[in-house]
């Protein structure tokens, strides 16, 4: 599901979860064992996280599997998602970049901005989904209004419509843009630049500067934990996630 390498103290972590590297417990484990590995690996001082799949970062949830499951398990992924994650990459002492090529959605977005840095190839397309299958984009509710305000937030959220790389770029959601053959290059040349750095005031440094923008994310995670929890059990949203496991359109209940 994870592939790992090393090159020039960067290390390579490679999503390859097929077709769409959908996101599952199994995939968190092993996506957060690479960063634990990189982190002990004294040789590496710079992360990347890259698809191995073409046209695609990530799908988000594993919708299928979410429907099927308890509401302790939906609670297990998403915790996994929204707060384990983003605490591992918070307490990395070494800088994370995501190269984000194809389509990146839902989930998939969470996993890119837990990373210090986002390069996005100029081809790709983002959006969050999850109204339209039964669930709710809610760890993006904490963190989007403040990056690209109030009333942005609510539209790109609410519709759930796909926006292009340069709108995100635009938006300040992505860091830089690329040619799609050229961003893991970019991501790596990146990650070699602050490889370059002290490792002492890079840990240091990016430890200030998680607690600086925090602005109550953890709070907002746990809650956004248990608002996913909940609406997993909900009519609409067992309807929305049945529908897009059946190719059809949702009938959403009156109320």
């Amino acid at each position: 599901m994870i592939g790992y390498q090393v090159k020039d103290g960067v290390a390579e972590i490679l999503l390859n979860n097929p077709p769409v590297n959908a996101i599952t417990v199994a995939f968190l484990d092993a996506l957060m064992a690479a960063l634990r590995r990189a982190d002990a690996d004294p040789d590496v001082r710079a992360v990347t996280i890259a698809s191995a799949l073409p046209g695609r970062f990530s799908a988000g949830l594993d919708v299928p599997t979410f429907l099927r499951g308890t509401p302790e398990q939906a609670h297990t992924v998403v915790n996994m998602l929204y707060v384990q994650l983003h605490e591992l990459q918070a307490s990395l002492g070494k800088p994370t970049i995501a190269a984000v090529t194809g389509a990146v959605r839902g989930g998939g977005i969470s996993i890119a901005i837990t990373c210090d840095m986002i390069v996005a190839a100029d081809d790709a397309t983002f959006g969050y989904p999850e109204m339209e299958v039964g669930l709710l984009p809610a760890i993006h509710y904490t963190h989007l209004p403040r990056i690209v305000g109030r009333y942005r937030a609510f539209d790109l959220l609410f519709t759930g419509r796909t926006f292009d790389a340069r709108e995100a770029l635009e938006l300040g959601l992505v860091s830089r843009l690329a040619p799609q053959s050229q961003v893991a290059a970019e991501a790596h040349g990146v990650a070699r630049v602050l490889a370059a750095k002290s490792p002492t005031l890079m840990r240091m440094g990016k430890r200030g500067f998680t607690r600086a923008i925090d602005n109550g994310y953890r709070q907002g995670a746990g809650s956004a934990v248990d608002l996913i929890t909940v609406v997993s059990t909900t009519r609409d949203g067992r309807e929305g996630m049945q529908a897009f496991a059946e190719k059809r359109k949702p009938v959403w209940s009156a109320d």
